[in-house]
């Protein structure tokens, strides 16, 4: 079967679906600690630090994140696109794709397969379900 590969725009909508839902969680976890009275502020720090840096690569191991699960694309192994990529690979891939920024994507058109540059290094491609 011949994979699809999404383009640059639904891998935007994705990224902003998931860009929302951090926003999101962020609320209901400050809502759920002013509920408590003197929290320290390194406790919503840590709290709100460690939301942004494991919400993609935890999800990207076990399955998809929320905006890829809505768009109905997955990040997978590039040597086997039927497995998920491992841990390593989602904590290489999300600080490139963070740090880079919109300087990722534009690999996405020089390649059969659109991988952004944090794609490349890391050994993932995304394919449309």
């Amino acid at each position: 079967m011949e994979e699809k590969y999404p383009n640059l725009v639904q891998r935007f909508q994705s990224t902003f679906i998931d860009t929302i839902m951090l926003i999101i969680f962020m609320i209901i976890f400050s809502n759920i600690l002013n509920r408590f009275q003197n929290v320290p502020d390194w406790v919503r720090i840590t709290l709100f630090v460690s939301i942004f840096i494991a919400y993609e690569p935890l999800l990207m191991t076990f399955g998809c994140t929320i905006g890829n699960y809505v768009k109905g694309i997955r990040v997978r192994k590039y040597s086997d696109s039927s497995r998920r990529i491992n841990i390593f690979q989602a904590v290489l891939r999300y600080p490139l794709k963070i740090g880079l920024g919109w300087i990722s994507f534009l690999t996405i058109n020089t390649n059969d397969e659109r991988r952004a540059i944090h794609d490349l290094v890391s050994g993932s491609v995304m394919i449309k379900l």
